[in-house]
């Protein structure tokens, strides 16, 4: 197998579910062969740089091994490398979203709270 088309690559390798997911990500622009964008009947070979986002991760992978056959995860892992740049970004941001979350409160406000914050309203349009 030389070629192979993007998306059934990315279901094969199981980054997406389904291929109609995978088409929707490719069309909406999530997906990125060697920098630019593609179309879903792209065909990929060996050696590829594909960058992927998804959700708040993008990681930028190397395509190994080519197919078209949906198989295990453990098989699926083999298909693809990501990059030690990649994979340093991906733990950055996670732990910059981790360390943001901390200080937020999820909570209402109580009443002397929501007493303390109209004080300082009025006062800040005085």
């Amino acid at each position: 197998m030389e070629k192979v088309r993007i998306d059934k690559w990315l279901w094969a390798a199981r980054f997406f579910k389904t291929r109609s997911i995978a088409k929707q990500a490719i069309e909406g622009g999530k997906v990125h062969a060697e920098g630019q964008r593609v179309k879903a009947s792209k065909e990929i070979t060996t050696g590829t740089l594909l960058t992927i986002r998804q959700g708040w991760d993008e990681k930028v992978v190397e395509v190994l091994v080519l197919s078209d056959q949906r198989r295990g995860a453990d098989i699926a892992q083999t298909l693809y490398r990501e990059t030690e740049d990649s994979i340093a970004k991906r733990e950055q941001f996670a732990a910059d979203r981790k360390a943001s979350n901390a200080n937020i409160s999820h909570e209402r406000p109580n009443k002397k709270q929501r007493r303390q914050i109209h004080r300082f309203l009025r006062e800040s349009q005085d």
